[in-house]
């Protein structure tokens, strides 16, 4: 492998031009984004405790540096606390147990879906399963599992992550470099998160739910807390596709 220069720490990102400039890295030891990309993965178990007072407005103010085309920024990040997070994990778990079916407000898989790709998606599941000691008939252990999405996987923060329908595909692009920005950041703060796709299958249920208005789509719900080490599920690890797959050089 070569020998590349570290990158700027992701605290960088929220520095202005000419402090990005001056800037000196105060730990030569700590985590660089190169590795943080590399370390990162998905938390479906945390600790409960509490976050620290600002965290999460400290970790969205970083992931907002994330390339944005024309600057328009899209996207919203709603926390979801007390009464109405109870109030809202009560009525996903009802609907999913009743085997409510809503129209979702993007697609997100192809349709229909190529067998290579159902290749990776069966791989993660096995991962995940796999990790939790589940067998693949044991549709019970699978669906107890699934239903954590719902509870936000108990994690001390929830967040819906929202768009404004008027937006075409470059505006979701650009909130997932957001949520990615969000996923590092956190990492860096020694926070694990999880991106929740499930909730996309129930926007009418959310936005009526939280009284949101008809043009904020769905779009994920996010889980953020201090990973729990000892739970099985954290110790889930997908493979990435080799590079060849996706990179090629034409000249």
């Amino acid at each position: 492998m070569p020998n590349f220069r570290p990158c700027l720490p992701l605290d960088v990102l929220s520095l202005s031009p000419l402090e990005i400039e001056a800037y000196v890295p105060g730990d030569p030891d700590g985590l660089y984004a190169g590795d943080l990309a590399s370390l990162r993965k998905s938390t479906r178990a945390f600790l409960d405790a509490p976050l620290p007072d600002g965290t999460v407005p400290h970790l969205l103010t970083t992931a907002r540096r994330a390339p944005s085309g024309a600057n328009l920024q899209p996207g919203k990040f709603i926390a979801v606390e007390g009464d109405a997070r109870a109030r809202l994990s009560a009525a996903l778990v009802e609907a999913w147990r009743a085997g409510q079916a809503e129209p979702e407000d993007y697609d997100y898989f192809p349709r229909p879906m190529p067998m290579h790709l159902k290749r990776r998606q069966l791989a993660a599941a096995q991962a995940l399963y796999g990790a939790l000691g589940v067998e693949r008939h044991d549709r019970a252990g699978r669906d107890k599992q699934f239903e954590r999405n719902f509870n936000f996987f108990d994690a001390p923060v929830a967040l819906i992550v929202t768009i404004d329908r008027d937006f075409g595909a470059g505006g979701y692009m650009d909130l997932g470099m957001t949520l990615y920005g969000l996923m590092l950041a956190a990492h860096r703060e020694g926070l694990g998160c999880c991106a929740i796709g499930a909730l996309a299958s129930y926007p009418g249920l959310i936005r009526q739910t939280l009284g949101l208005d008809e043009r904020s789509s769905i779009v994920c719900g996010v889980a953020l807390g201090y990973a729990d080490p000892a739970a099985p599920v954290n110790q889930t690890t997908t493979t990435r596709c080799e590079l060849d797959d996706y990179f090629t050089t034409i000249r």
